[in-house]
């Protein structure tokens, strides 16, 4: 799955819930911190993690690319 973003960078939060792999930004916070999300293969504690084009996170079996 990809997502396309039109500014330099995207928070982590964000684009779970961009994504539509969490329904309230609360969910995001939790499963960061609860160490559950990957970036670019390496797990991501930092909700404000800054995302850009070519980086890639990982939640749930599902993989998702910044384009």
């Amino acid at each position: 799955m990809n997502i396309t973003i039109t500014t330099e960078y995207i928070k982590l939060q964000q684009a779970l819930k961009f994504a539509g792999l969490v329904n309230m930004g609360s969910d995001a916070k939790a499963f960061i911190l609860d160490e559950k999300v990957k970036v670019n293969g390496e797990v991501c504690t930092m909700r404000g993690k800054k995302l850009r084009v070519g980086d890639s996170f990982e939640f749930e079996g599902k993989r998702v690319t910044i384009t």
